[in-house]
């Protein structure tokens, strides 16, 4: 499933600097604008994975999980 998030991204000592403000606590960097975004994904995909994993471990037992689809 392919989701799409805001990337903002500036520049800082010849580095650029990535962070999304949907997921506050993921940053990316790189040497160029494409490795931030980059390095910026994998966060956000960790993040999202780890949120997954959280929750359902505190679902209680019998609570049914399906799959929703947005955009």
């Amino acid at each position: 499933m392919k989701h799409e998030y805001t990337a903002l991204i500036e520049q800082d000592e010849g580095w650029y600097v990535a962070y999304c403000p949907e997921f506050p606590e993921a940053h990316g960097q790189g040497k160029t604008i494409d490795e931030a975004k980059k390095s910026l994904a994998e966060a956000i995909e960790l993040l999202h994975e780890l949120r997954v994993e959280d929750a359902l471990k505190m679902a209680p037992a019998g609570t049914i999980r399906q799959i929703v689809e947005v955009g």
